[in-house]
């Protein structure tokens, strides 16, 4: 097998700087070292953390870069020592890798590989350079993904081999956010049957954790957010209600407790607003509520609550990825999709070409779409 290959010229969306629109440019994608994997993207969907690194909001933001971290592709080519996967093979890019060494993967607690974390988090490739360049400028890499590439280079350990027959522009998903809400309630508060769960911001992500409540056998779902437009989409997924928090006087965690004789068993903040997270906590049942953190707050703020809140019994967790092991755990969801028990399809609300991604952008800023999946 040849181990190198050519630079690749491609179309690709680059953010010059924050706060301006991604610009559609000609890159080149240089091939991958030791243990890298080059990926031919299929199809990629817009999260609000790229929105959110865009905006210039995120500490770890470097420009220009190329964003994207929910996509789906084929194996181009590999670097030497990959074993793992080959040219040809079906690929979900991935922002938390495993390595299966580090001390982290080893410990069942957590799905929070190190191995390749500092370089990652300076847009860098594991051996501190970039394999992207545009206008004879170095390109920064985004999560250790860069989705908005039509090839991409990843660490090897950043990438998971799903079932051949699945269709790209669908399980592209699968690498954010329907993984992360769904794990965010049964791998990370364990939602038990029976119980009552509350959730802030009916997003994809919040529906993604009402979908993962529902199967853990929540008997009462209730969604919250300021948008009605949401909540017969909510019921869609599981939600049992959906309450808006204008239509009360009174702070929306009184509302819920009242609501629930005395509390939820399980909470979830999926919109990163910390006076959320403190109404998601404050929600919860006193001596057993659990509230999980999934929403990603701006840079510099600060969480809480009176201590009081934690001493009579509730809990305040926080989640990535939705606890997924993620190169072993993938696969497997994309299995329960094509089996039909995990939804996906119904998560896509918009399909565009991939030259449109600034619209994509609008639309969900607008709250007009929960996903769009663009296609090279």
């Amino acid at each position: 097998m040849r181990w190198r290959n050519k630079v690749i010229k491609c179309k690709a969306a680059v953010a010059w700087e924050a706060g301006k629109p991604l610009s559609v440019e000609d890159v080149e994608v240089a091939p991958p070292e030791a243990h890298e994997v080059r990926i031919k993207i299929i199809a990629t969907a817009v999260c609000h953390t790229d929105a959110y690194t865009l905006s210039g909001a995120d500490p770890e933001g470097k420009f220009p870069a190329i964003l994207g971290h929910e996509g789906a592709g084929i194996v181009e080519s590999v670097g030497e020592g990959v074993t793992k996967v080959k040219p040809g093979d079906r690929v979900i890019p991935l922002y938390i890798p495993q390595c299966g060494e580090c001390k982290f993967c080893l410990n069942p607690k957590t799905n929070l590989c190190q191995k390749i974390r500092v370089t990652q988090g300076q847009g860098l490739m594991p051996d501190g350079t970039t394999r992207f360049t545009c206008k004879g400028k170095q390109v920064f890499h985004f999560m250790g993904t860069s989705t908005f590439s039509e090839y991409t280079v990843v660490a090897d350990i950043s990438v998971s081999k799903i079932d051949n027959s699945a269709p790209l522009d669908k399980v592209c998903l699968l690498g954010c956010g329907i993984s992360t809400g769904y794990g965010a309630a049964l791998n990370t508060a364990k939602v038990e049957p029976r119980s009552t769960c509350a959730v802030f911001g009916l997003g994809a992500v919040g529906l993604a954790v009402v979908m993962g409540c529902k199967a853990a056998g929540a008997s009462r779902i209730i969604g919250i957010d300021i948008n009605k437009s949401k909540f017969e989409k909510a019921k869609e997924f599981g939600a049992n209600e959906c309450i808006s928090p204008k239509d009360y006087q009174k702070p929306i965690q009184e509302v819920l407790v009242e609501l629930t004789d005395g509390g939820v068993d399980y909470s979830f903040e999926c919109i990163g607003n910390v006076d959320v997270m403190r109404a998601a906590l404050e929600a919860c049942h006193k001596g057993w509520g659990t509230s999980v953190i999934v929403g990603v707050a701006g840079a510099g703020k600060e969480i809480s609550t009176r201590p009081f809140q934690l001493v009579t019994g509730r809990t305040w967790k926080g989640t990535a990825f939705g606890g997924w092991k993620s190169v072993e755990s993938v696969p497997k969801l994309v299995c329960d999709y094509m089996a039909k028990k995990l939804k996906v399809d119904e998560f896509i609300t918009h399909a565009l070409p991939f030259d449109k991604i600034n619209e994509a952008f609008d639309l969900m800023h607008e709250g007009k779409s929960l996903r769009t999946v663009l296609n090279f």
